[in-house]
């Protein structure tokens, strides 16, 4: 809003054509998302607890120190992070932008889904939520609007294409099968850091090192000039997701200030399915959505973590892991808390870079 009003402004005040500039935008836009966040944590930290009497209710099989280290500590603090990007993203990007309103459509439906399983979980005092059959159906009903928005505005010439890394120009025209692939993106890429949601502070660090490498990949990608040098598919708009993804790691940061060890507040579901769907909506827009599963890397072996434990147990009866996910499985082993955070930190850094590196080998 401010930026349509400030640049509406520009030709009687020169000095204002600074907010023209995207760079400019991005940066503003990720210092305006932490200040929101930083600066109404305490209030809304406050107000759940009040609210939230036993906190977030704890696992029962799951390791025993996390009944004695995280009782009672509230959750629903996603609420704080998509207060932060939401400011921040209607504030300065241009909201004449399609894609803007796809990935605000995503982010804000999916953090819906998450509070209404939040708050089954602390009326029932229960981990058992709402049914995972009736949050399923609202992801695919908000991933299915989504999607049709991103290819309507991406057009008929690459919009039901699929673009492959380290080969340029190539791309694979899936057709309508094109929905149903981006819909499983986006429900996947959710449900993957709702996953990776379990210890103080480890989504939310790879999301942010996430959201920094995609506001580089929209930008070349939405950039005629860089995306003819990189030999990337040319998708008109998508530079304005900077502003967007910028507003994730001002949140980001200003949640992780409250959710670092100990956490005084747990994202939960409200975040996590978010933030996890506002990157898969990003990587199907640029057409990186198989460099997204390369980014997003960490979030992909914690699913499969999952996947195998569960698959394992019914094949065979036998667990490969101590615990899954595979955060868990490693404090089984005796890992402390942090150590696995930081390691897996630096997971996400170089997962992050080799996605990057994805730009130019081609």
């Amino acid at each position: 809003m401010l930026y349509h009003l400030l640049t509406s402004l520009s030709d009687e005040y020169t000095f204002l054509n600074v907010f023209s500039y995207l760079t400019f935008r991005t940066g503003i836009s990720l210092f305006t998302a932490f200040v929101v966040s930083f600066l109404f944590g305490p209030k809304v930290i406050f107000m759940l607890k009040a609210k939230q009497t036993k906190g977030q209710p704890i696992r029962d099989d799951g390791p025993e120190s996390h009944i004695l280290t995280k009782q009672g500590t509230p959750t629903m603090g996603g609420f704080l992070i998509l207060l932060g990007l939401s400011s921040a993203t209607l504030l300065w990007a241009d909201l004449t932008n399609h894609y803007v309103w796809a990935c605000l459509l995503v982010t804000t439906g999916f953090g819906f889904i998450g509070f209404l399983d939040d708050y089954a979980k602390i009326t029932r005092s229960s981990t058992a939520g709402v049914s995972g059959r009736v949050k399923l159906l609202l992801e695919i009903v908000i991933s299915l609007a989504a999607t049709l928005i991103i290819m309507n505005a991406a057009g008929q010439e690459i919009g039901s294409k699929l673009a492959l890394p380290f080969l340029k120009d190539f791309l694979i025209d899936l057709g309508w099968f094109m929905v149903p692939f981006s819909m499983f993106v986006l429900v996947g890429s959710s449900n993957s850091v709702n996953l990776t949601d379990g210890l103080d502070g480890l989504a939310i660090m790879p999301v942010i090192i996430a959201s920094g490498t995609f506001a580089i990949i929209s930008y070349v990608v939405g950039n005629t000039v860089y995306a003819e040098y990189l030999n990337l598919t040319y998708v008109q708009g998508t530079g304005e997701l900077s502003v967007f993804l910028a507003a994730i790691i001002g949140a980001g940061l200003g949640f992780l200030w409250f959710n670092a060890p100990p956490a005084m507040i747990f994202m939960g579901d409200t975040g996590s399915l978010s933030l996890g769907g506002a990157l898969g909506a990003v990587g199907v827009i640029t057409k990186h959505e198989i460099v997204l599963a390369i980014v997003g890397g960490l979030f992909v072996l914690e699913t499969v973590s999952v996947i195998v434990q569960v698959a394992s147990f019914k094949l065979t009866g036998k667990r490969v892991f101590r615990m899954a996910p595979i955060h868990h499985h490693y404090e089984k082993k005796g890992w402390a808390e942090p150590t696995i955070v930081i390691r897996f930190w630096i997971i996400a850094v170089l997962l992050g870079l080799i996605g990057l590196a994805t730009l130019k080998l081609r």
